[in-house]
C-alpha cells in the first residue's frame, strides 16, 4: 500500500464500461443513448461517463439549425444514465427491467454544449435508500462545468 493511500483507498476497485456494456445495462437506444463509455466506476459511490457530442445527431436538425447547441434536458438525461450504469453495475444485475428517473433538483446551465465536445458527467452519491439512489451531478467540458443537477432514481426488478 502506497503511504499516501487509506486503506479504503487501497482497497477500493474502479472499473470502467464500453458502449456494448451500457447496452447490456441501459435500455436507451440510439437516438436516446446519451453516453458513449463511462470510464471510471467506483460502485455507485461515484462515475465519470463520457459523451462525444456530434453535428451528426437528431437534435441539431432544429436545436439550432444555424447554430447547434446540446439541449439542457439532454445534458441531465447523460447525468442519469450515467448514474444508472452506476446502480446497476453496484448490485451486480445483469440487466434491470427497467430504471426510472424520479426527480431532477437544482439544475443549472452555465454554458452551452456544442458538436465537438467532449462532456464528462461526473456522478457523485448522495444517498441511496432500498432500490432508490439520489446522486450529484456536473456535465464538465474542457475543465469547466457547463451544468449541475440533483437526480435521483429507482432500479424496478421484474
Amino acid at each position: 500500500m502506497d503511504g499516501g493511500q487509506s486503506l479504503t483507498e487501497a482497497n477500493r476497485t474502479v472499473e470502467a464500461a464500453n458502449i456494448r456494456e451500457i447496452l447490456q445495462y441501459l435500455p436507451h437506444r440510439y437516438p436516446f443513448l446519451m453516453i458513449d463509455r463511462v470510464i471510471e466506476i467506483d460502485e455507485d459511490n461515484f462515475g465519470i461517463g463520457i459523451k462525444n457530442v456530434s453535428i451528426n445527431e437528431p437534435q441539431f436538425q432544429g436545436h439550432f439549425p444555424s447554430e447547434p447547441v446540446m439541449p439542457g434536458v439532454l445534458l441531465i438525461e447523460g447525468m442519469a444514465q450515467t448514474a444508472g450504469v452506476l446502480c446497476v453495475v453496484s448490485q451486480r444485475l445483469a440487466a434491470p427491467s427497467v430504471v426510472y428517473f424520479l426527480t431532477i433538483d437544482k439544475a443549472k446551465f452555465r454554458k452551452p454544449v456544442v458538436p465537438g465536445d467532449v462532456v464528462q458527467y461526473r456522478m457523485v452519491k448522495q444517498r441511496k435508500r432500498g432500490n432508490i439512489w439520489r446522486f450529484h451531478g456536473e456535465a464538465i467540458v474542457d475543465g469547466q462545468t457547463v451544468a449541475e443537477a440533483d437526480v435521483s432514481a429507482m432500479i424496478v426488478r421484474d
